[in-house]
């Protein structure tokens, strides 16, 4: 029998996510459009498989390279305003980086029964950020 998943600690309502989408359209997107002069994203959407699937390569990659993947941190970043990024370009975006700890390993000579990982949890810049979700952007997704 399949296991099932514990409740994140970490939900909200969907009251008080959409007085967070509100707030964002109000007091940021608003403010964004006019310095721009056009609307900017208000969401981006990634497939269950995708995420997954980074999630796994990132574990995997961090285990080979040295790293304890342990999160995943969500930047903000906006396209450059370039015709390749086509209704893209110029807009706000999000990517996913790797965070973890560098596993140590005994030097020649020492005897440990186990590896120690390194204090500090910082992004793990020898794993690619992951992007190209797409992007909510005119008409804005309402949440």
């Amino acid at each position: 029998m399949e296991r099932q998943p514990e409740r994140p600690t970490q939900l909200i309502t969907k009251k008080f996510a959409k007085e967070l989408h509100t707030n964002f359209m109000k007091y940021r997107a608003s403010i964004i459009a006019k310095y721009i002069k056009k609307e900017d994203a208000n969401a981006v959407w990634f497939s269950v498989e995708e995420l997954e699937n980074y999630i796994h390569y990132i574990k995997s990659k961090g285990e080979k390279t040295g790293y304890n993947v342990n999160g995943i941190r969500i930047y903000f970043g906006v396209y450059p305003e370039d015709r390749k990024y086509e209704e893209k370009a110029g807009l706000m975006t999000v990517f996913l980086t790797a965070t973890g700890k560098k596993i140590k390993t005994p030097k020649a000579g020492e005897i440990q029964t186990f590896a120690l990982i390194s204090d500090g949890t910082s992004d793990i810049a020898s794993i690619e950020p992951m992007n190209y979700g797409s992007i909510g952007r005119p008409p804005s997704l309402d949440y």
